[in-house]
Parts: structure tokens; sequence; C-alpha cells
């Protein structure tokens, strides 16, 4: 119901214990003055600046029990999934702890109200609850847990505390329901995992406990895994405004089943309402429904057992074979869906419909279904559902406990399925004058545009004097579809003016006017309805996007530049209903293959073989392999010049902390509660990241991308890395010893985006570096997605972008030249390290912290090359090396490296 977002990808320490010194300065409207707030107090509404905080605090006594309910109701939906209550742990096991943890900075309700609506450190702000809920839920903390379980934490309200605070004009706006998710148009189909089930479910089963989390019972689970929900009734709004639906799953080529009602679905789910460990169900009427099996009979034996992988749960996941049945994927035609695939050698195209019978609800099945070489049968329903046919070619039939649609060899068929709720009367003499099955192959054609309007929005310039500027390039907020916006990949055509960005929400932009004069865009919605889109790639003219159920190739038929025919290019992999399986990401190497990187369930053990994965998609889409193994949440895939891989991962169970991996092919990367993991478990039986980065200068980082521009000077061919937790972008300096690949981060001298960045691609027409991102699990920034475009200006830069460990020292290269006095001042460098200790526990803390001495800086003749000589220099987790420097005309240069060294170079550095 309210939009708060706990953060999954890396442990940060979350939801309010960064909140602002009680007794800091203020400035005239009452606010604590820090440089840790992410929001400014120009970015803050202009009623928070006349808020009457005091008479907030007050109003608790006289709406008691409607503020605790309200708080709980907040906390329970959605903050409980990071942070838990004292029975039961949250998702994030560093996430703070209400009922016993101490409070590092102000406990009291004003400072946390200051942390709640700015933001500070690593926890985002929150602008969309009002000051009534954000005091509810501030009201509901402290009374459920300071109060009782952590009373040391629990600051007393009185008269003098009250005056010290704010008392202005204004409550602020009342609350309201906000809920983007469901009011959103996604068109007529939307593919998601779902759960199906009738008017009288049983709760939700979720376990809880230690981590790896026992699976649930869900073997009689209907889940469709890869499930194409399509609406039937007529109506604008799309799938979230219908009244009737019915469910394809194209793993098994089977209608899940249908239903009818008032919602959708209840869109519980991490990229709906921001719920962990959960899927959405269905709600309202199941009228009928089919078991988790094969929809169609094996063509060569007639037999519907299920040959399917089995995982440790008992359950069977992925598609079915090729040769059995294979899904091609989707003709959209106005507001129609119509499915294609194979049976064997035969094809099948295949629509919904809805009629209606004395009122009651009649769902459609038509099918055309070529010649076969052999018998076909097809579960429709099982007996005791009302089930008769129209149209020829095939016969109905009773087989053990269903209704079963068969096809005999080398005739075609041409029917429509009519199914009504148990009980229907009247189907049979209905049947009759029902309308005859339509051939589909028209409507695989292209039909009109369904999003014909080129939305326009305005280029914002950059005015920043450094090295870098920032033009944002905002999407539009405001479109009749109600889009979020959540921008998940980006790439450009062979025309550099024009692009395509991808959303998580489902949909596809193309996009124009990215390098002309005009200063604006225009934005066209040429596709929608798919399955959490996290990359996106355009090869000779071809989109291709990477959804968490399949890797789909965009097709237009008729020229209006719209999607008619969604192509499952590839849809190997195996999908569960567990919510953090994300796909990510999308690159291609010199031959064609494509790769993108898999998740791996969160704090749970992996049930199938991808799960925490580096996948390969051979040229034609026919064939995947997995290539390397042991990723948590990895977000992103970079390809290197050497055709190795870069995958990033994300701090959790068995990551100390965020990892940056320089992937070799059968490699395995640390996740021991991956599929089938190495029997060593120690440090030894894992590869090495190329750094691991702390959540101070990171949270969580995601795709990296080399420099392809002359523009960006001295920063051209080095390797520069997304951060999806802050919002910003780093370089990575880093050598290879023996074949250890090492190095570290840092941060380029650009503000934090507005939103989380996720994905970038250098422009060939500018030279500049495109980046856009999204808010949607666990960024500290507040936007939910944004489009970015970063300039190099020629500008000195100065920033460390080589780094080379010696067995007495290391070395730094900068971009610019260095004034040698400020070099040579050893009080000008910090060094610090630390260890992390791998566990089956969330991330770690810092271990063996030392402080090393610097006895002597050399600054190199091309005064760009500083060398630092640390006598007790070792292998380290963890380096940070701050400096404060000058540069040749005496300007301040100051930064810290963050970097981990493997091995020792052999060599001394001087």
């Amino acid at each position: 119901m309210y939009k708060i977002r706990c953060l999954f990808y890396s442990s940060v320490i979350l939801f309010l214990i960064a909140g602002c010194n009680q007794g800091q300065n203020k400035n005239d409207t009452g606010y604590p003055v820090s440089s840790g707030f992410i929001l400014s107090e120009s970015e803050i509404p202009d009623f928070e600046k006349d808020l009457d905080h005091r008479g907030l605090i007050e109003a608790w006594g006289d709406r008691q029990e409607e503020s605790l309910r309200t708080g709980e109701h907040i906390y329970n939906n959605i903050c409980f999934n990071c942070h838990g209550n004292h029975e039961q742990e949250g998702s994030l096991p560093t996430a703070f702890k209400f009922w016993k943890d101490t409070f590092k900075v102000g406990g009291d309700p004003f400072s946390m109200y200051q942390t709640l609506t700015r933001g500070y450190g690593s926890m985002p702000p929150q602008t969309n609850l009002t000051p009534v809920e954000k005091y509810d839920i501030i009201h509901y903390i402290r009374e459920t847990f300071l109060k009782e379980k952590n009373p040391s934490q629990y600051i007393e309200i009185d008269s003098a505390y009250l005056a010290s605070i704010p008392s202005g004009g204004t409550l602020g706006p009342a609350p309201k329901e906000f809920k983007p998710w469901a009011e959103m148009d996604y068109g007529n189909f939307l593919i998601n995992t779902y759960e199906l089930v009738g008017l009288d479910a049983a709760p939700r089963e979720r376990s809880s406990g230690p981590s790896p989390l026992p699976d649930e019972n869900y073997i009689n689970a209907n889940f469709a895994y890869k499930g194409i929900a399509v609406r039937l009734d007529k109506g604008e709004g799309g799938i979230a405004a219908g009244n009737a639906w019915m469910m394809f799953d194209h793993d098994l080529m089977r209608v899940a089943g249908a239903w009818t009602g008032e919602g959708f679905i209840d869109w519980e789910a991490i990229l709906f309402n921001g719920r962990h460990n959960i899927s959405p169900r269905t709600v309202g009427d199941l009228h009928f429904e089919n078991k988790v099996e094969p929809g169609w009979a094996n063509p060569k034996t007639g037999s519907f057992e299920d040959p399917r992988f089995i995982a440790r749960d008992k359950r069977k996941f992925g598609p079915l074979p090729n040769d059995w049945a294979h899904y091609q994927g989707l003709y959209q035609y106005g507001d129609r869906v119509i499915l294609s695939y194979t049976v064997g050698n035969a094809k099948v195209l295949e629509t919904f419909g809805l009629e209606s019978l004395d009122n009651s609800p009649i769902f459609t099945r038509t099918l055309n279904v070529s010649p076969s070489e052999m018998k076909l049968k097809m579960r429709v329903a099982p007996v005791g559902t009302a089930v008769s046919m129209v149209g020829d070619g095939a016969v109905l039939k009773e087989e053990r406990g269903h209704w079963v649609l068969e096809v005999q060899p080398s005739l075609s068929a041409k029917v429509k399925l009519l199914i009504g709720k148990s009980g229907t009367k009247g189907l049979d003499l209905y049947a009759k004058r029902s309308a005859p099955p339509e051939s589909l192959e028209p409507f695989t054609k292209g039909g009109a545009a369904r999003y014909p309007q080129r939305l326009k929005t305005t280029i914002l310039m950059g005015e920043s004097e450094g090295p870098f500027q920032v033009d944002v390039m905002n999407p539009p907020f405001d479109s009749p579809w109600k889009n979020q916006f959540r921008l998940s990949g980006i790439d450009f055509f062979k025309d550099p003016n024009e692009g395509v960005v991808c959303t998580t929400d489902g949909d596809v932009w193309h996009v124009r006017g990215f390098i002309d004069k005009l200063g604006a865009l225009s934005w066209q919605r040429i596709a929608s309805g798919l399955f959490q889109p996290l990359g996106i790639k355009v090869i000779n003219g071809s989109i291709f996007v990477t959804c968490r159920d399949q890797l789909v190739r965009l097709h237009d038929m008729n020229g209006d530049g719209e999607t008619d025919f969604y192509e499952s290019f590839n849809n190997d992999h195996q999908v569960t209903d567990h919510f953090h399986e994300f796909a990510m990401g999308l690159q291609t190497d010199k031959e064609g293959n494509f790769y993108y990187a898999k998740s791996a369930r969160h704090a749970r053990q992996a049930l199938v073989p991808q799960h925490g994965t580096l996948i390969k998609v051979s040229k034609d889409g026919k064939n995947s392999e997995i290539i390397a193994t042991g990723f948590r949440a990895a977000n992103g895939v970079c390809i290197n010049p050497d055709g190795t891989f870069i995958v990033t991962d994300q701090e959790g169970h068995w990551n100390p902390m965020n990892r940056i991996n320089w992937v070799k092919k059968g490699g395995f990367y640390g996740n021991m509660f991956g599929y089938n993991p190495p029997a060593d478990s120690t440090d030894s039986g894992m590869e090495q990241p190329l750094v691991w980065v702390e959540r101070d200068r990171d949270q969580s980082p995601s795709e990296l991308l080399w420099v392809e521009s002359k523009k960006w000077g001295p920063l051209n061919g080095k390797l520069l890395n997304l951060s999806y937790g802050y919002g910003k972008v780093f370089v990575v300096p880093f050598e290879k010893i023996g074949d250890q690949v090492q190095g570290g981060v840092f941060e380029l001298p650009i503000p934090r985006f507005s939103t989380g960045i996720m994905r970038g691609r250098f422009n060939p027409g500018d030279g500049q570096l495109y980046v856009c991102g999204l808010s949607a699990w666990g960024s500290t920034q507040p936007q939910l997605g944004g489009l970015y475009r970063i300039r190099a200006t020629g500008k000195p830069m100065h920033i460390p972008v080589g780094i080379h460990v010696f067995k007495d020292g290391i070395e730094l290269t900068f971009t610019d030249r260095l004034d040698a006095k400020s070099v040579q001042d050893l009080n000008n460098f910090t060094v610090k390290t630390w260890d992390l200790l791998r566990s089956r526990k969330y991330g770690s803390a810092h271990h063996n912290i030392q402080t090393l001495e610097v006895s002597k800086v050399v600054l190199d003749k091309d005064r760009k090359t500083v060398k630092l000589i640390i006598p007790n220099i070792q292998p380290t987790w963890v380096m940070e090396i701050k400096f404060d420097l000058k540069n040749e005309k005496g300007e301040s240069v100051t930064g810290l490296i963050q970097n981990t060294i493997h091995r020792l170079g052999e060599n001394s550095i001087l």
C-alpha cells in the first residue's frame, strides 16, 4: 500500500539508523544541517518547510489506536521484509533491529522524521509517505519495539522536548492510498510468475528461520512460472483494469486456469508492492484450472508424464523438450493475443476469448493446428468442468479424469473450445449457435498501433564547471498509460540519434533525438507486457530483450514501429516462484552469441541449475549453456576485449561484501547457496574477485562497461562501473598478476544521480555515455527511473586510472599532472586495510583493521604516477587509500581509492 523501498541487493544499515543528531545545528526552517543527507533543503517540498512537527506528535494522543494501526500496516506489509521483528529475522540480517540495536545517531521522533524525509547515508528518502504516515510508523516503532524491548533507545516526549522542535502552519497533504503498480496500463497481456487460487484460498506458506530458509511445500500449488496472463473482457486500462482473464503457461504449453473478479492479482511481489519472498496470486473466482503438468501429450508416446528437471523440493521446472513442444512467441493484434507454438512437427496458433451463457462467462480457446505425423492430444480441463467444442478436425474425449482434445494424424484442425464453470447447463446447445472458429493467420500480419502517440520531453542541459556535464533526459512521467519508467536497459540503432530503452515494468520504448540539436526527445512505446526486462541489445536493427522467462526478439510486421510479434528467441532457462532470480543484462560477443546473468535465490539454496549463473545463448538462439556459477545477485554482464567477462555481485549470504568478478569460463564465484556448489566452502575454493567493494563506496554495483570514446580523453579504453545502489559512476583501475586480476574503484566527480544507475552505452554518434536506471529493490536514490547523458568536457580530471602493486608499495597513475610538493608530503596520504569474513551469514564486519605506514612517496617524471612506499604492505581483502593533493595549478585534488590486493608483485617499486 505504501511505497517504502527496503533494500535487498546489498547489506546496508537500513531504516532510521542514520537519523539526524538531535543536538546538531539547525537552519531557520528547523531542519538539521548535515552533509550526510541525500536530499538537499531545496529538494524538500515546500510544505515540509512549514510543518507542524509539534502538532503531529501531540496528535498521537488523540488518534492513538489509528496511528498505531496505520504504522503497523506500513511496517508489516513493507518494512518487515527487510527488518523482521523480535520473533522473525527479516530478509536483510544486517538491517537495524529496533528491539535491540543502538541508534548510531538521533533516535528521537523529530530526528527519525528527518531521516525518513531526506534520507541519510544508506537510508533513501521516503518521498511518497505523507508527514502523518511517517509519524505513524515512528509511533509504531517506538511503542512496539523501543519502549518495551529496547528502553534505552526510547526517548520520552515531554514539554521541553516538544518546545524544542518546529511548530509550523501545516500538517502536510492528507494520506492517500498509492498503488502505481496497479494503476499502470500494461497492455492486454502481462507475463509474470503467478499462483492461481480460488476464492477460499488458504494463506500462503512462508518459511522463516536462519538461512538458508527451508523450502515451502508448494508441490500442489498451481504456479504458472512463465505465465502469460491475458485480459478477455473489453475496455480500456489494460490487464489491470479487466474483469476476466486466462493464463497460459509457456513452459508446459497449458492453460493454467481462468478467473473473473474485480481485481486482476493481489500485486504481492518485489516489483509491484515491494514485498519479498512472495509471488502474486490471482484474486476473484477461479472458474477452472489445470494442474502443473504438460498441456499436450508427448506426440511420440501419447503420454502426459512430465519428463522435466526435478528440483530438491520435488517440483519440476523448465520448458518441455523442444521436440515435444516449443513456445515460439505471441502475436499482438489490437487487444487480441495469438500464441504460436509447436507440438511435434505441428504448428499451433491459439487465441482466447470470452462469451456469455445466461449471464455466466464462457471462456474460449480457438486453435488452428497444422497436420501432424502423429496423433496429438491436449488436456482441456478436469472432468466436471463444462466443456464443448465448435469446429472440425478434432474430437473431445474423456481420459483419466480430463477432457482431452484429440487431433488425428495428417489432419489439420480449426476448433473453438467452450469452457464453463462446473455446473454450467446447456453448453452443448449453446455451442450450436456460437460463432465458428476463426482462421488466426490474418492476425499474424500486424494490426493498428495500440500506442500511436509520440510523447515529447525536454533535455535539461548540465551546467557544471568540472570535467563532466550531466544532461537530464527524463522520460514522459505523465504518460497516458501511467508508466513508472523504471528504466533497465539502453542501446542505440545504426542511426545514433535513435535508440531503445526497456523498463522493468515490461515496456520497450523507441527514443529519438539523442544527438540532434533540438534539445528534446520523442518517446514511442513499441512493446509492453514483458516479464521484468533487465537488458536490451540492438543487432542489425533487431531488438533483443532479456526477460526473466526468455530472451525475446521484437518484430514489427507492418512497419508502424510497434511490436506485432514477440518471438521467444530462447526460453531454455528455468524459472521458479522465488522473487530474487532476475535475468540481468544483455551483451554479445564477436561471433554474435548472447550473454546474460541469472541471479540466485535470496537466503535460500538454489533449486535449479541456472540459479546464480552466467548464461550463453548461441547466435541462432537454439542452444544455451552455463558459463560460470556461484553468483548471488549478478547485476549485468560486461564482455572484455580478451573475451572474458565481468559480472558484479551483491553483499549477502556467502558474500561478505559486494564484488566485481573478472569471470573465467567454468569458474565458481563463492555463493555456496548456489546449485551444486563445490565441496570446498573455504575462500580457496572459489575464484577471487577483482575487488571487494565496500558498502560505503557502493551498496550495489550494477553493470561495467569499457569507455569507447576519444572524447573521454585519458579515460578512453578504461573500465567503468555503474552504481545501482548510490547512483554513481566509478572508474576501475586494475592489473593482472599471474592469472589473478585485482584492482579498485574510484568515484568519478559527478553528483549522485536521482535514481540508481543500471545500464550504460556509449553513443557512437557523439562519443558520450548514456546511462539509465531505476529504484525498485533498493537504491538510496528517490526517483523511480531516469535517463542521463554524461559528457566529458575535456577539462582536467585528476582521476587515478592505473594501479600496480609491488612487494614494497603501490603505484597510482593519474590522468593529469600533480604538484610534486603536495605528493611528497606523507601527511597527504592515509592507507588503511582490513579483512572480511566470508560465511553463510549475511555480509561481514571489518576484521584486523590496520593503518599502514607510508614511508616515502615519489612522483614520477611524468608527474602523473605516484609511488607509495609501504614497507608492511601485504595482500588484503580491502585497502583504502585517501589522498589530499594539489594539481600543478595549486588546485585541490582529493579522493579515495578502495581496492583489493590478492598478490604482491615480485619487483620493488623503485
